[in-house]
């Protein structure tokens, strides 16, 4: 029979992984990358300061476990756990706020390492093909066809695919592409809130700080974060309203600025890497919401060209790494229906490269039907979190919850799951996570709400047995009482 090709449009971590996946299925693969190859020497070591740092947790690497345990090894030999946010107020203390009541942590990891794995492993397979330094121009995606510009030479490469995927990005060429051949709803918007990067440099050949968790000093508006890295630097980034980084001017601004509101961070960055403000690029923040993600059989976007975020949840590239494994999922069961196509092990050997259009589109349909949701949920719960982690984490109500639904999980695993849990530790749906956590949150409301008319009944009451024959007050009939508790 003949053997299925994809052309990918995009070699980033999300394109790279779908080129490991569909090698892995037998079909001949072909990926453009607008970008130079990242493993070649002349590009070692070229830091790119508009790059956020990454965290992996589970999504990201259950994606990443369904392709190869060895390269998730590979993986996880690379990551530095954070087992918490280390929260650092004005005064200079420091409080430790752990991500999960039972030990687990999220993974800090290196965009460019991370990268490089996948694309060494996608070229593991036979008819396997990577192109770099090659923009798609043209996609005609009735035909099945694209049209790259190598931008080195100049020359145009023509290419026919049975499936074209778009994995290029926030500003994806294969989505606007995907707009002339199907009706996309598209949302995007820029929040008032941009980011740059800062770096601290390792002290003494050591980290500067504790490097198990993720540093936040968060200021109600804005906030600076901190992730480790291997080289036992920290990559910090500071998100703000666009009027706050216009109104640093000056290298005195920007040193009063520090002093006002990161003192503590004055001497663990260093005058030289706090003065890299007016030299490293400033970035914007928006998303984007679309759906379909598909068009027939013939082409599918995924990762950031299917549903940019803010990154303030660290889920990027942990959906868009889940994108390719539920599209992975959806080819193995029309391959293979008899097979638990979610289940990796079963799935081991399953050859999705002989099948035919109406599969692919049957397989296309599910996942529109599923990942387009479902991302916007993660994009919603990504913009919630931003005020969480600037402001919410200082407040005794976050802090109460936070500690009351971590006992309820411990008494109640399967009834009551913190929100973070649900996102970053589990591999329930964004949507239904959602759902259960608005659920929880009015229950637990409900119970406090509760709780606290009781005490004030038992207040009133007390108050009234020994004082109310001296004030001339009497208790309330039971008929007063259930009239309270009805409202």
């Amino acid at each position: 029979m003949k053997q299925n090709k994809v052309v990918i449009s995009g070699g980033g971590l999300v394109g790279s992984l779908a080129a490991c996946y569909f090698a892995k299925r037998g079909w001949i693969v072909e990926v453009y990358e607008k970008r130079p190859d990242p493993r070649d020497p002349d590009n070692a070591g070229k830091r790119n300061h508009r790059s956020i740092n990454l965290a992996i947790s589970t999504r990201g690497l259950s994606s990443i476990n369904r392709l190869s345990p060895d390269v998730e090894k590979k993986v996880m030999d690379i990551v530095l756990p954070m087992y918490g946010r280390m929260i650092h107020s004005l005064d200079g203390s420091t409080n430790a706020q752990a991500y999960s009541i039972l030990g687990k942590a999220i993974n800090s990891v290196d965009r460019g390492i991370l990268n490089e794995i996948l694309l060494d492993q996608c070229e593991t397979f036979e008819g396997t093909k990577v192109f770099f330094q090659h923009s798609l121009e043209q996609c005609d995606m009735d035909a099945k066809t694209a049209t790259f510009k190598n931008l080195v030479t100049g020359e145009e490469v023509f290419t026919s695919a049975d499936l074209i995927i778009g994995a290029d990005g926030a500003h994806s060429p294969t989505r606007k592409f995907l707009q002339y051949y199907t009706k996309v709803n598209i949302e995007q918007k820029y929040i008032d809130h941009g980011y740059m990067e800062l770096e601290m440099k390792a002290k003494d050949g050591n980290f500067a700080m504790d490097k198990e968790h993720l540093h936040i000093w968060p200021r109600k508006t804005f906030m600076l974060i901190a992730l480790p890295n291997l080289d036992k630097s920290f990559t910090c980034t500071l998100f703000m309203p666009w009027s706050k980084f216009e109104s640093i001017k000056t290298e005195d601004d920007l040193n009063e600025f520090f002093k006002e509101y990161f003192p503590d961070s004055i001497p663990l960055f260093g005058q030289e890497s706090i003065n890299e403000f007016f030299t490293n690029p400033k970035g914007a923040l928006f998303y984007v919401k679309c759906t379909p993600h598909h068009y027939k059989s013939n082409a599918v976007i995924v990762g950031d060209a299917a549903h940019c975020t803010v990154p303030f949840y660290a889920q990027g590239m942990n959906c868009g790494f889940e994108d390719i494994e539920t599209l992975d999922t959806l080819l193995c069961e029309q391959a293979a229906p008899l097979i638990d196509s979610k289940d990796p092990v079963a799935c081991q050997n399953i050859k999705t490269s002989t099948l035919t259009p109406e599969q692919i589109e049957a397989a296309l349909i599910k996942y529109t039907g599923c990942r387009p949701r479902d991302s916007a949920s993660m994009i919603d719960l990504a913009m919630y979190n931003y005020i969480e982690m600037r402001h919410s984490v200082n407040t005794f109500s976050y802090k109460a919850r936070l500690w009351l639904e971590g006992k309820l999980h411990l008494i109640m695993p399967k009834v009551v799951i913190p929100l973070y849990t649900m996102v970053s530790f589990s591999k329930i749906s964004y949507t239904d996570a959602t759902i259960q956590w608005k659920k929880q949150t009015k229950a637990l409301q409900n119970v406090v709400s509760v709780f606290t008319k009781l005490s004030l009944a038992t207040i009133a009451v007390l108050l009234v047995k020994y004082s109310g024959p001296r004030l001339g007050l009497r208790l309330p009939s039971f008929a007063e009482v259930a009239r309270i508790f009805r409202k």
